[in-house]
């Protein structure tokens, strides 16, 4: 049986939606991938880091001077994965 599914890149253990960051990865961001925080899974984070258990989510609609969405640092368990492909 082979994999049809396409290779993926392995999930870093910092990263980011913003593609202006040092961490973001775009090839990662051509698959579907998920957050769990918590045992929770997430759809609002921004950028996160395992070996430091964080996470960043977007505060409301409210936005920096520069357009980019303001953010809290939230501490927990921090599981990134790939979703399953149908």
């Amino acid at each position: 049986m082979t994999d049809t599914a396409p290779s993926r890149p392995p999930l870093p253990d910092r990263l980011a939606v913003d593609p202006t960051s040092p961490h973001h990865v775009k090839a990662i961001f051509d698959h579907d991938i998920g957050i769990r925080f918590n045992g929770k899974d997430r759809n609002d984070v921004e950028e996160y880091c395992i070996s430091e258990g964080w996470i960043k989510v977007a505060v409301g609609n409210k936005v920096d001077r520069k357009g980019r969405p303001l953010t809290v640092k939230l501490s927990g368990a921090v599981e990134p994965y790939y979703r399953a492909v149908s």
